[in-house]
């Protein structure tokens, strides 16, 4: 069982509010989150209620302020916990809008689509199998971005209004 406690000090100082299960909107647990430890499970926080905004990958671990965990404010409002994945990987990635253009398919990480895919410019995906997470910024930095088993036919489909993806991997089990 999975459990993730929100502090609203830093270096988990202040009023905490603990969960174990989906929260939609958690305003009226604490008012900010500068701290946050997770004990059990993968989590995705969200900087708005009902799953939107800014998203925040959280593996077990501790995160003693809001850039531990890549935040750009200490605003929490939503999480979902996710259930361990041990099947496969595959997705398809796809340089213009509604699956068209020059496309690439992926097993593995990838921690520069510059390098690999010669164009930071995704616009499209088809995630065929497993949780991926896209980043802003090569080398896992930046906005995350949580991509379920689906069709993406454009990049507001995930949450982001830019298609530079710097860099993308699978989600399994994350630790710090």
């Amino acid at each position: 069982m999975g459990k993730i406690i929100f502090y609203e000090g830093r270096n988990f100082q202040g009023r905490h509010w603990e969960c174990s299960s989906d929260c939609m909107d958690t305003f009226k647990h604490f008012n900010c989150c500068n701290s946050i430890r997770v004990s059990g499970g993968q989590w995705v926080a969200y900087e708005k209620p009902h799953y939107a905004g800014y998203q925040y990958i959280l593996g077990p671990g501790e995160y003693p302020d809001h850039r531990t965990w890549m935040g750009f404010n200490n605003c929490v409002r939503s999480c979902q916990m996710f259930s361990p994945y041990r099947g496969s990987y595959k997705m398809k990635i796809f340089n213009r809008p509604d699956m068209l253009g020059q496309t690439m398919e992926f097993t593995e990480d990838c921690p520069n689509v510059l390098e690999r895919f010669r164009t930071p410019d995704v616009y499209s995906c088809n995630v065929m199998e497993g949780f991926w997470i896209f980043y802003e910024h090569p080398n896992y930095k930046g906005r995350q971005y949580i991509l379920r088993p689906g069709e993406y036919r454009a990049c507001g489909d995930w949450g982001c209004h830019n298609p530079n993806v710097g860099s993308f991997r699978r989600m399994r089990t994350l630790t710090l």
